[in-house]
């Protein structure tokens, strides 16, 4: 008989923490999970989830305006914020009922309390006071936005998670940052008649995406609208005696706005959980330092997800959890793979992505064909839209293996799931060429590029 409360205590109620607690569950372990917040962690409450759900709200302005190309005749139009809000809130709310309702029926205690390590096999439940026993415990607590407290007027601005919740929407929104979060939310706004303004310290937003694909994203956000400032930073932030906050940048502007965002990267969500008491080992961010299985330097206590800083994204986080219960209690070593995580960014138009951008394979491979097609979607045609579809497939030159694909468009991101696979499974461009077109398609374009548009030789395009 074991000598512990649990067998396994989770801490964080996320896509990750969520999963291994309910399959351990299911194999008759003694599980508790301890979440302070809501159960679902940051891709279910204030993330992924309600994020896709203002992506489709931002889009009708553009349906409508679409629509008249086709002959319907649209009427007067009007958007109200609140009514988004309580939907959105309906539609979490139910969510979040399944995730306790999943963990309940596998048999996992739920605990809603923050808790706290207080040793290799000890935990504090801050709700009560208890202190139980687990003989593992899995660290999930995922991250959190930085919050960038040496900028002058932090506290005036809001994050990804206050975008969810404001009582009313902006006239006019200035959003630091240039990766997923900063450019998607740049879209929604803008989408939702928002004047929108987009602040990036690079040269380009979106770094570590193929080059394409961040050229393409930026010329048609700009040509929607959409106001964006490279090379620039915030100098501080104040309030204007009108009550509008004006952000000042390095370059001397100064934009006069409703409201500020920041969406400047997320930090593990490590602070005050007892990680010292246990005599975890962290890295300089505060991410939780894990071997290839999933275990810290204490042999008892694992991680999973966000906390851990290896790849930020709700599925990674799952499938590292399935592996983990796969390597303590299924007898069935198995370290996460996280090769070829197919991924996107929904933006509009969205950007779908799995394998190396063309910039990452030159540094790995000797020579490249690279394959890109770049036009007009049909749906264009009649709505006199101007965006631009744009494929890409990077090929190994010496065995023909597709090592990246990479696409700009409407429905990128269903296309990227598909590609992920594809890739996965180690084709090549032969492959490709051997598969019938469905045609008319925009996806057809990916297997109708017979000959590469340039090759890459040593880096270098030839």
């Amino acid at each position: 008989m074991s000598n512990f409360d649990y067998d396994l205590f989770v801490i964080g109620g996320g896509s990750g923490g969520v999963r291994a607690a309910r399959l351990a569950a299911g194999l008759g372990k003694k599980v508790a999970i301890a979440e302070e917040y809501r159960f679902g962690g940051t891709c279910v409450i204030r993330g992924c989830v309600p994020k896709k759900l203002f992506v489709y709200a931002s889009q009708f302005s553009e349906h409508f305006e679409d629509a008249c190309g086709y002959g319907w005749q649209v009427g007067e139009s009007s958007f109200d914020w609140k009514t988004l809000i309580a939907n959105k809130d309906q539609e979490i709310d139910r969510l979040e009922g399944l995730y306790r309702r999943g963990l309940e029926t596998a048999g996992a205690e739920i605990i809603s309390s923050r808790a706290e390590l207080t040793g290799p096999n000890s935990v504090l439940i801050k709700a009560t006071g208890q202190v139980v026993s687990a003989e593992r415990i899995l660290i999930a607590v995922g991250g959190s936005a930085n919050p960038h407290v040496a900028l002058p007027g932090h506290e005036l601005c809001i994050t990804s998670n206050e975008a969810f919740h404001l009582e009313e929407l902006p006239k006019a929104i200035v959003i630091a940052g240039g990766g997923y979060i900063a450019a998607e939310f740049a879209n929604i706004f803008h989408g939702l008649g928002v004047e929108t303004t987009l602040i990036y310290r690079g040269q380009e937003i979106l770094s570590r995406f193929d080059q394409d694909m961040r050229r393409g994203l930026h010329k048609a956000m700009e040509e929607k609208g959409i106001r964006i400032l490279l090379h620039e930073v915030f100098e501080k932030i104040e309030r204007g005696p009108d009550g509008r906050l004006i952000a000042h940048t390095s370059a001397g502007k100064a934009l006069a706005v409703d409201q500020v965002m920041l969406a400047l990267g997320r930090d593990p969500n490590t602070r005050g959980l007892g990680l010292e008491a246990a005599g975890v080992k962290t890295g300089h961010k505060g991410e939780v330092l894990i071997d290839e299985f999933s275990r810290t330097n204490v042999e008892s206590i694992y991680a999973v997800g966000d906390v851990t800083d290896r790849v930020q994204l709700t599925p990674v986080a799952i499938h590292e959890a399935m592996c983990l219960i796969d390597t303590i209690y299924r007898d069935r070593p198995t370290s996460p793979d996280h090769d070829m995580i197919a991924t996107s960014v929904f933006s509009q138009p969205e950007i779908g992505t799995v394998g190396l951008s063309e910039e990452a394979a030159a540094k790995e491979y000797d020579e490249l064909e690279i394959y890109r097609a770049e036009f007009r979607p049909m749906k264009a045609t009649l709505s006199g839209r101007p965006e631009k579809t744009i494929m890409k497939l990077v090929v190994n030159a010496s065995d023909r293996k597709v090592v990246g694909a990479h696409i700009l468009g409407h429905d990128a991101g269903e296309l990227a799931q598909i590609l992920g696979i594809v890739l996965k499974a180690g084709c090549t461009k032969d492959d490709f060429d051997r598969t019938m077109a469905v045609h008319p398609t925009a996806s057809e374009e990916l297997v109708t590029m017979y000959q590469p548009t340039y090759r890459v030789k040593g880096g270098e395009r030839v």
